[in-house]
């Protein structure tokens, strides 16, 4: 992440300027700027290249969910022609079946 600036002398100054005597004021200064160089600060900069990357990414995810969901239409769409096939067939055979049973306890009877 970026570093944000901190003007140490402009600190010092205006802490001089509130009656704060100079070692101590330059002694806050050092401190001030030692925490906010430990501390892990995102800037608007860090934030605006995370949001980019994550536009980017979610565009990705979106683009392959949609290639996804195409793909599983596809495979919907196979199985449910297969299903139909083979429901067509068991139909025309039990009516065969049935067409012969009626002609044989028609030649029965």
């Amino acid at each position: 992440m970026a570093t944000v600036t901190f003007d140490t002398l402009k600190f010092v100054e205006r802490l001089r300027a509130a009656g704060v005597p100079e070692e101590q004021a330059k002694a806050l200064a050092e401190a001030v700027s030692e925490a906010q160089d430990a501390a892990d600060v995102a800037t608007k900069r860090d934030l605006r290249e995370v949001e980019t990357v994550l536009k980017r990414d979610l565009r990705e995810v979106e683009t392959a969910l949609k290639r996804d969901i195409q793909d599983l239409r596809a495979e919907l769409h196979a199985s449910l022609r297969d299903l139909e096939q083979r429901l067509t067939i068991r139909l025309g055979a039990m009516i065969a079946a049935a067409v012969a049973l009626t002609a044989a306890l028609v030649k029965l009877l």
